[in-house]
């Protein structure tokens, strides 16, 4: 398993739907509990960010491999899709 390392900002809908969308995943199963994931709010961590390419957010990476990057008009059920599949790509490493 690897660790997940996500950028988000705070008033960000899309970000509030993929932490929503973590735990309604947790919730279903809580083997997702056991990822690793380290948010970091990309306008208080700009050092953070170095080395990560990528416009909209949340992103997620594992390392600078980028699993998910929201675009904009995404619906939850779009934005829950990835953030499974980024869970189970981090399970499978």
């Amino acid at each position: 398993m690897k660790p997940i390392t996500a950028f988000y900002l705070t008033h960000c809908p899309y970000c509030r739907n993929a932490k929503a969308a973590i735990e309604e995943l947790i919730t279903e199963n809580q083997v997702y509990r056991t990822v690793p994931i380290t948010w970091y709010e990309e306008s208080e961590n700009p050092e953070a960010v170095k080395g990560h390419t990528y416009y909209y957010v949340p992103s997620l990476f594992i390392g600078h491999e980028k699993l998910y990057e929201a675009q904009p008009g995404q619906t939850y059920e779009e934005i829950k899709k990835h953030v499974k599949a980024s869970l189970d790509k981090a399970l499978a490493m």
